[in-house]
């Protein structure tokens, strides 16, 4: 039953992480930045969304923290583990895009922004 609630706990920070990402991407991309759904976004627009996606990868990995059945700090690398390989997968698939420094600080602030949110759940 344990593994059932790890597999469930890093599950949940995945899809936390990402209905928060892609709903936000919606909102602004449907309302006041429409730029942001071209593949020639600019270096600004593509700065908020790493501000806001990091700030959900650490929300993520306070979720997964919060409902994992022990060793919290593990549960919330192994997410952010997650997103470091879907990071790389998306520098491959963004790289003829331009702005290479995205896709990359994506992969690279993975397991520190799971492990923040990890942190605050430990100190809650």
């Amino acid at each position: 039953m344990t593994i059932v609630r790890s597999i469930g706990a890093v599950l949940a920070g995945v899809v936390t992480v990402v209905v928060l990402s892609n709903g936000t991407d919606y909102v602004l991309e449907h309302s006041v930045l429409p730029a942001m759904a071209t593949p020639a976004a600019s270096p600004g627009l593509l700065a908020l969304a790493l501000v806001y996606r990091v700030i959900y990868g650490a929300i993520g990995g306070y979720v997964t923290a919060r409902l994992a059945p022990g060793q919290p700090m593990t549960h919330a690398v192994i997410l952010g583990a997650i997103g470091t390989l879907l990071g790389v997968l998306g520098i491959f698939a963004m790289w003829s895009f331009g702005n290479h420094w995205y896709p990359i600080a994506l992969a690279v602030l993975a397991i520190p922004q799971s492990w923040a949110g990890a942190r605050l759940a430990g100190a809650r």
